[in-house]
């Protein structure tokens, strides 16, 4: 969820830009902006998490960008930020009042109301159209994924040709994994755990969305399935994974932006290309080995009237990102990125 700061243009010491937006978020009193609010205006913070979660849930599109729309990035920056080791502390040692004292706890809690109602009411839909339709599905993925990749690139300052030989690396290197990659991965705990960390890093990061890394790592489908049978167990632990990630990989995109921004653009641009192999929604699986290891043959479509809905669903997935990242720079421009 640093979108917002990525489409500031950074000066040319790098250090100043992450400083600057740093000092622009200290700046907002999230106790005073809390206090002038009421209950409507916590009702419509949920609609706004509503949209949030509703495009988390979708693969490809960040729920980082639909904040920025919706008003609300800084805000939901700051929240973050909040969530350190004197609040930890605090609350291990039962200061509750001291806690929440300055903690935005009462926009979490609308924001995170209306991001759970949208997972929880759209998720039995997508787990019985992946289940009966999966080319209609992975072809709207498809064109989320492929649109995002051209809205990343405008977010390189200056490009060269050791940045183009990178995110070349990394796409060959990427599709060349998902090819490797075993068809079954493992239903243990921890690999959900694993999951919820690197799919929440990437919910974080400008252009790719958590959903499309948990269809990376083939725990997507499952964890859908989980959220339709509401398997508290298997939910708890991909949750404690997003919490863990969310909190130790901040800090740590802020440092390599701040020193790499371009190269760090750059390669995850070529993670996002490689990665369409996994999304293309004409496919046959062929297993190699009774341990779930094997390939999948990529296939041209035949022509049918689900191929044409499918195409149809692809366009309509890119001109959905291109939409909403027009949105966003309007909003940019016009200088109301918060709240």
């Amino acid at each position: 969820m640093v979108e917002y700061a990525l489409t500031l243009p950074p000066p040319a010491d790098g250090g100043e830009h992450i400083a600057t937006t740093g000092r622009k978020m200290a700046n907002m009193d999230g106790k005073t902006t809390a206090a002038r609010r009421g209950w409507k205006d916590d009702l419509l913070i949920t609609l706004r998490g509503f949209c949030m979660g509703a495009a988390d849930v979708v693969p490809g599109v960040s729920g980082g960008t639909m904040a920025f729309i919706l008003g609300i990035y800084d805000e939901l920056l700051h929240a973050i930020h909040a969530v350190d080791l004197t609040f930890v502390r605090r609350l291990a040692a039962l200061r509750w009042r001291e806690a929440f004292a300055g903690f935005p706890w009462r926009f979490l809690l609308a924001l995170g109301t209306g991001i759970l109602l949208a997972v929880f009411t759209l998720a039995e839909g997508l787990s019985w159209l992946l289940h009966h339709h999966p080319a209609l599905v992975w072809a709207f993925f498809f064109g989320l994924v492929l649109a995002s990749i051209f809205v990343v690139r405008r977010k390189v300052q200056r490009w060269r040709p050791a940045l183009v030989a990178l995110m070349l690396a990394a796409a060959v290197g990427m599709f060349a994994l998902i090819g490797a990659a075993p068809l079954q991965t493992p239903e243990a705990l921890w690999f959900y755990f694993l999951s919820g960390f690197v799919a929440v890093c990437a919910m974080i990061l400008p252009g790719i969305s958590g959903a499309f890394i948990l269809v990376l790592m083939g725990k997507y489908t499952a964890v859908l399935d989980a959220v339709v049978r509401l398997d508290v167990i298997r939910l708890a632990v991909v949750a404690a994974g997003c919490v863990a990630g969310l909190m130790s990989f901040v800090r740590l995109l802020r440092y390599l932006l701040r020193r790499w921004h371009d190269a760090v653009i750059a390669a995850l641009m070529g993670i996002m290309l490689g990665s369409l192999r996994k999304v293309w929604p004409w496919k046959a699986a062929h297993p190699a080995a009774s341990d779930g290891w094997g390939h999948e043959t990529l296939l041209l479509p035949e022509m049918s009237v689900e191929a044409g809905a499918s195409i149809v669903l692809m366009l309509l997935g890119a001109l959905l990102v291109l939409t909403i990242d027009r949105l966003a720079a309007r909003r940019a421009a016009r200088g109301l990125g918060e709240v």
